[in-house]
C-alpha cells in the first residue's frame, strides 16, 4: 500500500485521513503470468497499481495476430480508461507478462474516492497526463526508425524490461517478426 500512496503523493497532496480512506478502498490482487487484468469485449471494472511485475496492453488484429501496444512495470497505474469511464466494452487486453502483484480499486470505490477527496480528480488527471506523455515518447520514435534502431532504442529506454518479457511480445511491440528480432540481437552481440 505504501508504494501506491508514495506514487499518488508525487502528483498531489493527501492528508492522513485521505490516505487512510484510500487504503480502506484498496485490495491486493495477484495475477499469475498470462492472466488477464482486463479483457477485450468486457467492461473494465477496476484500476490497478503495479507493485511487482510487468503487464502489457495488447489486442488481436484482423489476421488474428497478437499485437503488443505497451508494457507497464512497477509504479504504474493500469486501466482501460475508455471502458472504465464510459462503461463500454474494451477493445484491448491487459495481460500479466510476469507474475504480478497489484493494488486494485473497484469502480464503485474509485467513484467514492473521487466524490470524497477534494483534489483527487486533479491527482488522477496529472497521472494520466504523465502516462500519456510516456506512451507517446515510447511509441513515436518507433514509427520512423529501422528495426535495429527500434530495438536499441527500446534497450536504452527500458533496460529494466529487456530480460523480463518474452521475445515474441517484444517483437510484436517493435513491429517486427520474432525471427528478425533474433537476427538483430545476434548481430548486436
Amino acid at each position: 500500500m505504501e508504494a501506491l500512496i508514495n506514487y499518488l503523493l508525487h502528483f498531489g497532496h493527501l492528508n492522513q485521513q485521505q490516505i487512510g480512506f484510500i487504503s480502506q478502498k484498496a485490495n491486493e490482487l495477484v495475477l499469475n503470468k498470462d492472466e488477464y487484468f482486463s479483457e477485450a469485449g468486457k467492461i473494465a471494472h477496476q484500476v490497478g497499481f503495479i507493485v511487482e511485475g510487468v503487464v502489457r496492453v495488447c489486442y488481436y488484429n484482423n489476421k488474428g495476430e497478437d499485437i503488443t501496444r505497451y508494457f507497464f512495470d512497477e509504479n504504474h497505474l493500469v486501466v482501460e480508461m475508455k471502458s472504465f469511464e464510459s462503461n463500454m466494452e474494451s477493445s484491448e487486453y491487459i495481460q500479466a507478462v510476469t507474475d504480478c502483484k497489484l493494488i486494485v480499486i473497484s469502480k464503485p470505490d474509485w467513484k467514492e474516492i473521487s466524490q470524497t477527496i477534494i483534489g483527487w480528480d486533479t491527482i488522477i488527471q496529472r497521472i494520466f497526463q504523465q502516462t500519456l506523455i510516456e506512451k507517446l515518447e515510447s511509441r513515436s520514435p518507433l514509427v520512423e526508425q529501422d528495426a535495429t534502431t527500434r530495438y536499441l532504442t527500446f534497450l536504452e529506454k527500458f533496460p529494466q524490461l529487456t530480460n523480463r518479457i518474452p521475445l515474441s511480445q517484444l517483437a510484436s511491440y517493435l513491429g517486427i517478426t520474432q525471427q528478425s528480432l533474433s537476427r538483430i540481437r545476434k548481430n548486436i552481440r
